[in-house]
């Protein structure tokens, strides 16, 4: 479901206007893509406020009405003031629903406690926690999951063994990416390697 977002259309651009806008509690922010021209828009900060708590707001549909027009947008980009961390920009950028987006979502591991390779006693090293994924943007998920269930010491999880949910597949260049790998010796090798290791016992005294 798209989140709806009533903005003012501003007919005065720059820093000033800006600085003008945040002073009365309200945030500037820019519309733009699709070959058309850029919109600049004021949000009501109340709104923003309530918005910016909202898990995966990068994977979701926005519905901007401004005047007279409803634009299909994601957010591409907040800006935060660096001292009050409150949000001074917002940039979003239209969409085609009809076609397909890629965005960055996260990598969540589960099942960390019940790994093989971890129980044997190997470190996981997670390397990459992000992966680009390409869908429709009511198909996008939040996040993909990586099951460590069934993965023993030696295993490595690139992007193409990542399991993607219908309608979605990998951006450019994630099916090679080593998300994460289990190191370290299996319990054998380990010990070859310390009685290999051990120095010779000593010939009985006669």
């Amino acid at each position: 479901m798209a989140i709806e977002l009533n903005a003012e259309i501003r007919n005065v651009a720059g820093k000033g206007a800006a600085r003008a806008i945040r002073k009365n509690k309200n945030i500037p922010a820019v519309i733009y893509g699709e070959k058309k021209d850029p919109v600049a828009i004021e949000l009501a900060g109340r709104d923003i406020d309530m918005l910016i708590s909202t898990p995966s707001l990068r994977t979701k549909l926005f519905q901007i009405k401004a005047g007279a027009t409803k634009e299909d947008a994601m957010l591409m980009d907040i800006q935060y003031h660096p001292v009050t961390d409150r949000v001074i920009h917002i940039d979003f950028k239209r969409i085609d629903t009809k076609k397909p987006v890629c965005v960055s979502v996260p990598v969540e591991v589960i099942n960390a406690e019940t790994s093989k390779g971890l129980k044997l006693g190997g470190v996981l090293n997670f390397a990459v926690r992000k992966v680009a994924v390409v869908a429709l943007v009511d198909k996008l998920p939040e996040k993909i999951i990586l099951d460590l269930a069934d993965l023993t010491i030696g295993d490595t999880v690139h992007g193409s063994d990542l399991a993607l949910p219908e309608g979605v597949s990998l951006g450019l260049h994630q099916a090679e990416l080593a998300f994460a790998t289990i190191g370290g010796k299996m319990p054998e090798e380990a010990d070859a390697k310390k009685a290999a290791a051990a120095p010779a016992a000593a010939p009985a005294k006669k």
